[in-house]
């Protein structure tokens, strides 16, 4: 490779290792530690009151922190997505994260198809090959069924279908789509958690007298089975029409000519 080729490569990979580099920053810097249940409740009423006195820029801040963490892939999405819930309403918190969330999953989508998809595709063997057509081929169940069930990553799932090629517009609409009946169902856990707050401190007799006790929060009193099963059963309905067009393709090609 000459030093010209290797200048372009390294000008592709840039944006990847600005998120690569945020990452690692956040993560060190013990970022990590303060997306969880536990510094949501200590920091709630702190919190409401800087909401209640200037509303408007704590949701565009709590918008543009939303699509910073989901372009950067930083871990805590959930509690964030609670969070805004707690702070704004269910149903403010809930455009405001599906609107965050589709943008910055498509700025990790555009910068992995730009950085690495047409030289991931270029030595992708054959078997690879027929799996990234398959996706294609079923983009919309694949995606739909993918962000309705979060059984892998959410950042896995903004790279894959870039690496698969799948058109942005695709990603675009399964996206904002897929992921607003889990966005609206931890808003509207996060405008419920002072109630969650209150049971688990008259559940937990040391903290009643204590103003500045901080109750730890089961994560099972949030996430129901029940709303376990809902996920479930919309990704189910999601992969219909491929395991529908298999079927037809399987009795097609048993039949005889």
């Amino acid at each position: 490779m000459s030093a010209s080729q290797r200048l372009r490569s390294l000008a592709r990979l840039w944006p990847i290792l600005v998120i690569v580099g945020a990452l690692v920053l956040f993560l060190a810097l013990g970022g990590h530690r303060q997306l969880s249940l536990e510094a949501l409740v200590e920091n709630r009423r702190h919190l409401g009151e800087i909401v209640t006195a200037h509303f408007w820029l704590a949701l565009a801040g709590y918008a543009l922190v939303y699509l910073v963490a989901t372009s950067v892939s930083i871990p805590g999405l959930a509690v964030l997505t609670i969070a805004g819930g707690l702070l704004f309403g269910w149903i403010v918190a809930g455009f405001v994260v599906i609107v965050a969330a589709t943008a910055g999953a498509s700025v990790l989508f555009l910068v992995a198809r730009t950085s690495l998809g047409a030289t991931l595709r270029e030595k992708a063997g054959p078997r690879l090959a027929r799996f990234t057509e398959g996706f294609r081929k079923d983009a919309w169940s694949y995606l739909l069924f993918l962000r309705l069930v979060p059984i892998f990553p959410f950042w896995v799932v903004n790279l894959a279908p870039a690496l698969a090629g799948v058109p942005f517009g695709v990603f675009l609409a399964t996206t904002a789509l897929g992921i607003a009946p889990g966005t609206f169902a931890f808003t509207l856990i996060g405008s419920g958690l002072d109630s969650v707050v209150e049971a688990q401190i008259a559940a937990q007799p040391g903290c009643l007298d204590d103003p500045a006790c901080v109750p730890t929060i089961d994560p099972g009193a949030l996430l129901t089975p029940q709303l376990v099963a809902a996920f479930v059963a919309l990704g189910v309905i999601a992969l219909l029409p491929v395991v529908i067009r298999a079927v037809k393709n399987r009795r097609h090609r048993s039949s005889p000519p």
